[in-house]
């Protein structure tokens, strides 16, 4: 139990102690062992080159006290080593400089002679980038439900319908048809009345002529 609780507070620590040294940033020793020298084994214009520096880094300038000085300058004094205005000036021997915000920083020497041998170095300090955002999980969006059609009866194959259906509508007896049989009838009647009564005058005045 005892060690449980060790391991457990040794985890916050380690957690602390990395969330601290991430906010108080990087010390970076300028020029390394040779320092803030005239005759530096390694260019400062290099050495800035290849390190990487960030907001809350801390640059640290080793010198004699009273024999230099670094001086903090546009970029425009930068290039003409001007000395005579400054935008902060350190002069304790042993300088620390925190970088407060991104972007470039000017340093030159305190001495003009150094620094146009090329004692001096532009840093430029990387933006700070936002944290990222907790990736939530995706959830589909469903569209809403349409509302269902109302059930229509089933469509009838014509095939399928009933003999009754199938022999179509009953057909009403045509009057035209009797008409016309009724009316052949009377017609041959009086056709044939006809030639009888004529046949019938025909034999009576064939007697008649006779007898006279």
């Amino acid at each position: 139990m005892g060690s449980k609780r060790f391991s457990g507070s040794l985890f916050v620590m380690l957690v602390l102690g990395f969330l601290l040294g991430v906010s108080r940033g990087y010390k970076f020793y300028v020029g390394g062992r040779d320092g803030w020298a005239t005759n530096p084994s390694e260019r400062y214009s290099h050495w800035a080159e290849r390190n990487r520096f960030q907001v809350n880094d801390t640059l640290f300038f080793k010198y004699k006290k009273g024999t230099d000085s670094v001086l903090i300058v546009s970029k425009d004094d930068y290039y003409s080593c001007n000395t005579k205005n400054p935008i902060k000036s350190l002069t304790d021997g042993d300088s620390s400089f925190i970088f407060d915000r991104s972007g470039p920083f000017c340093f030159i020497s305190g001495n003009a002679d150094d620094c146009n041998k090329g004692k001096k170095l532009i840093i430029v300090v990387m933006a700070v980038r936002p944290k990222p955002l907790p990736l939530t999980p995706y959830s589909p969006i469903t569209p809403a439900s349409s509302p269902q059609p109302t059930s229509s009866p089933p469509a009838v194959s014509p095939d399928a319908r009933s003999p009754s259906d199938s022999a179509g509508p009953a057909q009403a007896p045509s009057t035209n048809s009797k008409s016309g049989s009724s009316g052949f009838t009377a017609g041959s009647l009086s056709v044939g009345l006809v030639l009888g009564a004529s046949i019938g005058v025909s034999f009576i005045l064939g007697g008649f002529l006779r007898v006279v």
